[in-house]
């Protein structure tokens, strides 16, 4: 395959993560390198989006030329998809296809489901709010800065005409399955599977790995 393929992790996430190296391991067996980038840009306490973004286009531009296929999950695939958007005419016009997992198109008001309007005042207020990372094990303090950068960004006001395959669990209790219900409903390029699982999606990756290989066109 002559593509690139690229794995965006999610929110308090790293390269590191099971299902990142699950898919490292899968494309190595057929020979393709998955570029799993870190997106703790420029660090996990005073992340952006912006950055985030930023970080792909480097990451992009460092590549041979190709078709870039990327994969998302979670805050990952709302990286995908505004980088599809932001940098169509720069380094996203090589981006042939996203697949996305759990994707967070509404970051923003996850947080303000999860917080509330308090908890959202008090990381105003404080600069500041703990969020558990994953990658590091424990509470990670989170700058207000990255709830400002991202009222700059409407994932359901995009219009995008490439292929678009998400899966997303309809237990998903981190990102509720309709917000990629209601993106898919009014595009007809974007292929919806809502599947009995939860935001890990762990339970699907055979499932994944053989929609990668169709949409991707390889295996």
């Amino acid at each position: 395959m002559d593509a690139h393929v690229f794995y965006l992790h999610g929110f308090a996430s790293s390269p590191g993560s099971n299902k990142a190296q699950d898919f490292v391991r899968r494309f190595a067996e057929h020979g393709i390198t998955l570029h799993v980038p870190d997106l703790n840009v420029p660090d996990f306490e005073h992340l952006t989006l912006t950055a985030m973004l930023a970080k792909v286009a480097d990451e992009v531009r460092a590549c041979p030329p190709g078709d870039v296929y990327l994969m998302g999950s979670s805050m990952g695939g709302a990286v995908a998809l505004h980088f599809a958007d932001r940098y169509r005419d720069a380094e996203a016009a090589r981006v042939a296809k996203l697949f996305l997992m759990a994707p967070a198109f509404d970051f923003a008001g996850n947080r303000w489901h999860d917080l509330g309007e308090e908890g959202i005042r008090a990381w105003r207020e404080t600069g500041g709010h703990e969020f558990f990372n994953y990658a590091a094990g424990g509470l990670r303090r989170v700058h207000y800065g990255l709830f400002e950068d991202l009222q700059a960004y409407d994932a359901f006001n995009l219009q995008l005409s490439l292929p678009i395959t998400i899966f997303h669990g309809r237990h998903d209790e981190s990102v509720d399955v309709e917000q990629s219900v209601r993106f898919a409903s009014t595009r007809p390029n974007v292929d919806l599977h809502v599947v009995d699982s939860d935001h890990q999606l762990l339970d699907q990756v055979d499932v994944m790995w053989a929609a990668v290989q169709s949409f991707f066109g390889f295996g």
